[in-house]
């Protein structure tokens, strides 16, 4: 018998050079994403100077985040990753050195959040964009795995590493040393370097590339599209809800419960972290292994991720144990590991080429839209129950997450089809040809 499995992603020279890029890329960004929150709190103490910290980062990259589609579809996702890189070096590097100084203050790290979140803006949509662009549509599930599980490994090695150095070099539960926290970001800085070096030798693909219209054009384009798919509709919804009630009680409340409650401090941090890393990184491997859910259990799948996450928010409000942090982040992080490979595969596969970068940073606005919001709202709460917000936050989204299964557009999201089964049903009730998938070997190319 013939195996019919398709060969593996690393078979594509491309997306070779991307992984190994962006491996090590990953890896540098948990440095900075320790080092970020630890020094705004060893600055001023205060979880709502944190949450505006988070909150003036996540601005601009919701803001902009419909124009950086925009420029993915006309430039390609390889060169906007490329620019956003050079600026996000400049900037971590510039930081470190004002601190290895000795020469910060607070308006320098309003300035830098500011920076990295426009940068930010551009990468996001580039990044989720141009995996498709590399790899046939039948590895596709398995790419996604391979890229979101190294992400996610990252996240599982980073931030105890970086905990582990900032500790090492001076920092504890009541002060931080410059000098491991200026390391850290100088870490993230030289990480840039090979990302850079990697995606400079990954050939161009210009042939899906949207034609320069007007910016507002370009965008309603995108729009018209989202629109008129009412399971793209739904995910976006459920995105903006969940990451309302998910990211800023996380991203606010946990630090501060390294900070208050657990005696290991930044080492706690980085690896409650890490935990999750681990956590997201076996969800990704099983969703990376197993066959796609059939239709009428997909999304019971995504949406039981969801409450999963949100239950595990719930449960960190009466948490004062680093071993038991770790174990309940660990096991969100599963959850949400493998639905979130799930959704990504099936939003990808339903958004025509041309359309990717700008279709793709729809759907990261509604994941983005109202994390400044969910940060400042966590950052206040914080300081009237750390408790309260975790709770409220946590049963918050898993009801939404469940009650939606109530809503038919989300239950039947497993029956929608892919772009290509759309377009070659179209193609035959006209009586055209029937558009031909590419294979892994025009992939690989």
């Amino acid at each position: 018998m013939t195996d019919q499995r398709p060969p593996s992603p690393f078979a594509v020279r491309d997306f070779r050079l991307l992984w190994f890029g962006e491996a090590i890329s990953a890896l540098g960004d948990q440095f900075a994403f320790i080092a970020l929150p630890w020094l705004a709190l060893v600055m001023t103490g205060s979880a709502l100077a944190l949450g505006g910290v988070l909150a003036l980062m996540a601005v601009p990259r919701a803001l902009l985040m419909l124009v950086g589609g925009v420029w993915v579809d006309r430039l390609s996702p390889r060169r906007v990753m490329l620019g956003s890189n050079v600026v996000r070096l400049v900037a971590v590097t510039i930081l470190g050195a004002v601190i290895l100084a000795d020469a910060e203050e607070l308006w320098m790290l309003y300035a830098f959040a500011l920076v990295f979140g426009v940068a930010d803006a551009f990468f996001f949509p580039a990044q989720t964009s141009i995996v498709p662009e590399l790899v046939a549509p039948e590895q596709l599930q398995q790419a996604n795995g391979i890229v979101q599980g190294t992400a996610q490994a990252s996240v599982l090695l980073g931030p105890a590493m970086a905990g582990v150095i900032i500790a090492a070099l001076g920092s504890d539960g009541g002060g931080a040393s410059s000098t491991g926290i200026a390391t850290a970001l100088l870490l993230d800085g030289a990480s840039f370097l090979a990302s850079l070096a990697t995606l400079w030798l990954i050939r161009s693909r210009p042939e899906h590339h949207a034609t320069a219209t007007s910016m507002v054009e370009s965008i309603r384009e995108g729009v018209r599209f989202l629109w008129g798919s009412p399971g793209l509709r739904a995910v976006v919804l459920i995105s903006l809800t969940g990451n309302l009630l998910i990211v800023g009680p996380f991203e606010v409340g946990f630090p501060v419960i390294a900070y208050t409650r657990l005696p290991e401090g930044a080492a706690a941090f980085g690896v409650v972290l890490s935990a999750f890393g681990g956590g997201s990184l076996l969800g990704y491997v099983a969703g990376a292994m197993l066959p796609t859910p059939r239709p009428s259990r997909f999304a019971p799948l995504v949406m039981g991720t969801l409450a999963l996450a949100g239950l595990g928010i719930a449960a960190l409000a009466p948490v004062h144990s680093t071993v038991l942090a770790a174990a309940v982040t660990a096991a969100s992080g599963i959850a949400l590991g493998y639905g979130n490979l799930l959704g990504l595969t099936w939003a990808q596969a339903r958004i025509p080429p041309h359309l990717m970068g700008r279709v793709m940073s729809l759907l990261l606005l509604g994941s983005v839209g109202l994390v400044p919001v969910s940060e400042l709202i966590a950052g206040a709460a914080v300081g009237i129950s750390l408790e309260g917000m975790l709770v409220v936050a946590g049963l918050g989204m898993a009801i939404v997450a469940l009650g939606s299964l109530l809503w038919p557009t989300v239950r039947n999201l497993g029956y929608q089809p892919t772009y290509q089964a759309a377009e070659a049903a179209e193609a035959a009730a006209a009586g055209g040809p029937v558009p031909v998938e590419r294979d892994a070997a025009q992939a690989s190319a």
